[in-house]
């Protein structure tokens, strides 16, 4: 920590440390030796994979545990005209604002054990599941994380007890169809035309008009090569949105039937893969009360806001799923972000980070006295 005097100082230099090095998923090598780096020299153990990036430390003693997640990846997009990792999502900052808490905790008698999972590739999905299998949350009764939120969910200064993330679903297909002439169309089988049936179809599926969900293509790609050549063949993509768990898997049942039906109409193969697939979130009124008190006490209860409710997802979702005793919430923090999170140039109020990390510790240490 060098010269850094305040506890303010210390997370600002962390967070410009893992903003200048960030790394897409899987590949956050520097990252996870940074953070070993600062464990190592606030003396905290930890242990690290050998067959992947991040990291579990812990802290305090007894059978019970209590954990906090950090997502540590980074996106890969274009900056200024450069296809470059940037933490746009500010992961910089989670890392940051979880280590803040740890150091406010690391000293203090606790009757539970924290521990701190520092996880890689949320940005693909497929991290939480990997700790999943690692067993890092076997033995976990409350499960925290945290993340900034944009301006028009919070502003500065206000945060909320839970992060009520939709779920996602994402699908690529391709269409094998014949090319034609286009002076003879009856000889082909147009996959435009295919495409323009399955665009109608996602239009045509209705759900319950007080659920939130949006189901729509996102990219095809139909070309025969000429003007006057009949594409036989296409690919396509569709993005598939909702609130609610379960909602997320009709649409998947009405979308595949869709299809179904479609190629047997036009007699014509349609193929299709689902991926990346991120739960919705499964909110824990118990853990969302443990972060409600710790707002109240750090920086009073006026700074508490209700839940929030986004369209956005993320992958901390899926401990939820896969271990339903785990009663877990994740913290949303005001920072005035704007314009907004996976914009190239996302900026905030890093004022936000020091109380980010104070209502964090604030939590897990009322979370170790909770019974």
């Amino acid at each position: 920590m060098g010269q850094v005097k305040t506890f303010e100082e210390v997370i600002l230099s962390w967070y410009d440390l893992f903003h200048k090095i960030p790394e897409v998923s899987w590949k956050e090598y520097e990252t996870t030796n940074a953070i070993a780096a600062i464990l190592d020299e606030l003396k905290v153990s930890y242990r690290r994979f050998d067959d992947m990036t991040g990291l579990v430390a812990e802290i305090g003693q007894g059978k019970e545990v209590i954990a906090v997640r950090a997502d540590i990846d980074a996106l890969w997009q274009e900056v200024d005209g450069v296809m470059q990792a940037n933490h746009s999502c500010g992961h910089d900052a989670n890392i940051s604002m979880v280590l803040g808490a740890l150091l406010r905790l690391k000293d203090i008698p606790l009757k539970k054990r924290i521990r701190f999972i520092f996880q890689p590739a949320e940005e693909v999905g497929g991290g939480a599941l990997e700790m999943v299998k690692r067993g890092i949350v076997d033995d976990v009764s409350y499960l925290f994380g945290i993340h900034l939120r944009p301006e028009e969910e919070l502003p500065f200064g206000k945060i909320a007890p839970a992060i009520h993330h939709g779920a996602a679903l994402f699908l690529q297909g391709g269409i094998r169809g014949v090319d034609a002439h286009g002076a003879r169309p009856h000889q082909g089988k147009n996959a435009i035309d295919i495409i323009v049936a399955i665009q109608q179809m996602l239009k045509n599926i209705y759900l319950n008009p007080f659920d939130v969900y949006s189901v729509k293509l996102t990219k095809v790609v139909a070309d025969g090569g000429s003007v006057n050549i009949i594409p036989g063949n296409a690919t396509f993509s569709i993005d598939i949105r909702a609130q609610k768990n379960h909602v997320l898997n009709s649409i998947q049942f009405l979308v595949e039937d869709g299809l179904r039906s479609i190629s047997n109409m036009f007699d014509t193969e349609i193929y299709w893969d689902w991926y990346d697939k991120t739960p919705g979130a499964e909110v824990s009124e118990e853990a969302m009360k443990i972060v409600e008190k710790a707002i109240s006490d750090t920086v009073g209860e006026g700074f508490l806001e209700k839940p929030v409710h986004t369209p956005g997802s993320d992958d901390f979702h899926f401990y939820t799923v896969s271990k339903p005793n785990l009663k877990a919430t994740m913290i949303g923090i005001g920072a005035d972000l704007k314009p907004g999170l996976h914009h190239p140039h996302m900026t905030f109020n890093k004022d936000a980070l020091a109380i980010g990390a104070k209502v964090l510790a604030k939590t897990l240490f009322n979370a170790t006295e909770y019974k």
